[in-house]
């Protein structure tokens, strides 16, 4: 391991102050923060070898990964987020909504993959009534006991529970005793309620964001924490985003990891349309290494888990995100729709065998997890032959002809969401 003075080599004197505060078990306030996010050269080297240095310490040299099923059940939404290109209005030709029976099909079929866990989000359609969260729970919960439910961000707490007619905790007790596991830590994006209003205006507010969270850990539901990043923002509401997570966490101790999502700009409203002045067409590299590293500085001690994005930043780029204080690669998702829209090109899925080589190949141990960072196999550090006959995901050579896409299920007039329709039977 390196010392502090190995890891603060070459970074100047002002840099080589705040990183050192930190190694010596100092928090990182929000100006220092600001600060680390100038660094360049030398000093960014300095970054993510302290960040890489705390990360050893904090949770040694493992990498974990879950293998989970992802399936955005609607694409239909009453709000136009302009950062969103996957939702559609109400009337539109390719709005899908799957019924029960299609989502329990492919919970299934996740099952049989090895799959211990299914992320469950989406648009926020028209329903009968607010209680359709809690119904879907109860019934994937009867069917699959087994399975860990991460399902609905607090942008979906509040629209349940305003439908329903019932408190956030009323409705987060409902989702729990249904078989709700955790929560998304979604609908976060960046947390200031004036820049929320430009990039998402409607959107839940921060303080409606952090009471469902603060409630969801209080009633014992764990929660994923997020920040987007590199469209707007500064390098303050970076800061400010990541002390108000830490608040929470001192206070409740319910965040399971942090993940950073880099903006994907290229199909995004926000950049396309040239309506905001100063919109960024995403984080540059170096951004990136700069806001996971400070991540893990900021959180890591409270945190614990630091997740790359492998869908936002490919595998390549969350294999380097390794060394800049990253110890999880999140899930093998089988579908993912939300940010392939937007335009990111890493695709829906990766097979466990993927994540262990690319592990193995960053020198550090691979080790599949449960959704709450249970540990379920150690693997050795080097391959073993055969192990990936453990995995029947590891067997799938076509994914779209496996699990399906985005467009099937819009072109599937079966589920093809007829608002018409929809308005006559209710």
């Amino acid at each position: 391991m390196l010392t502090v003075d190995q890891t603060l080599s070459g970074a100047s004197s002002k840099i080589a102050v705040i990183l050192d505060h930190v190694l010596s078990g100092h928090e990182l306030d929000i100006d220092g923060a600001e600060q680390l996010f100038l660094a360049t050269g030398n000093d960014l080297r300095a970054l993510t070898a302290t960040a890489d240095k705390l990360r050893c310490q904090q949770v040694g040299e493992a990498v974990t990964y879950v293998i989970n099923r992802n399936i955005n059940f609607t694409n239909v939404c009453v709000k136009s987020c302009r950062f969103c290109a996957f939702s559609r209005d109400i009337r539109s030709e390719s709005g899908y909504f799957l019924d029960t029976d299609a989502i329990v099909e492919k919970v299934a079929q996740a099952v049989e993959m090895g799959a211990t866990e299914v992320c469950l989000q989406a648009g926020l359609a028209p329903t009968v009534d607010g209680r359709i969260y809690i119904d879907l729970c109860q019934t994937l919960h009867n069917a699959f006991p087994d399975v860990h439910l991460h399902a609905f961000s607090p942008e979906e707490i509040k629209y349940g529970s305003v439908r329903a007619r019932m408190t956030f905790r009323e409705y987060l007790s409902e989702l729990k005793d249904a078989g709700l596991g955790s929560l998304p830590g979604t609908s976060a994006e960046i947390l200031d309620d004036d820049l929320r209003t430009r990039i998402s205006p409607g959107r839940i507010t921060v303080d409606e964001w952090t009471t469902v969270i603060r409630t969801a850990h209080e009633l014992g539901i764990p929660t994923t924490s997020t920040m987007m990043f590199g469209h707007i923002e500064t390098a303050g509401h970076r800061a400010r985003h990541m002390a108000l997570l830490r608040d929470i966490q001192r206070d409740t101790g319910g965040f399971t990891e942090f993940v950073p999502l880099s903006f994907v700009h290229s199909e995004a409203p926000l950049f396309v349309t040239g309506d905001i002045p100063g919109v960024q067409p995403g984080p540059t590299g170096n951004d990136v290494l700069r806001l996971y590293a400070i991540a893990r500085l900021m959180l890591g001690a409270t945190f614990t888990n630091i997740q790359a994005s492998w869908v936002k930043e490919g595998l390549r780029g969350a294999q380097l995100l390794l060394d800049a204080g990253v110890n999880d690669l999140g899930g093998t998702l089988m579908n993912e729709s939300i940010s392939t829209k937007a335009g990111a090109s890493n695709g829906q899925m990766v097979t466990p065998a993927q994540l262990r080589q690319l592990v193995r190949d960053a020198g550090r141990v691979p080790v599949e997890r449960t959704t709450l960072y249970g540990e379920r196999h150690r693997f050795p550090e080097q391959y073993t032959p055969g192990e990936e006959d453990l995995d029947p995901l590891n067997r799938v050579t076509d994914t779209e002809q496996t699990f399906g896409s985005y467009d099937e299920l819009v072109n599937n007039p079966k589920y093809h969401y007829d608002f018409e329709e929809y308005r006559v039977k209710n």
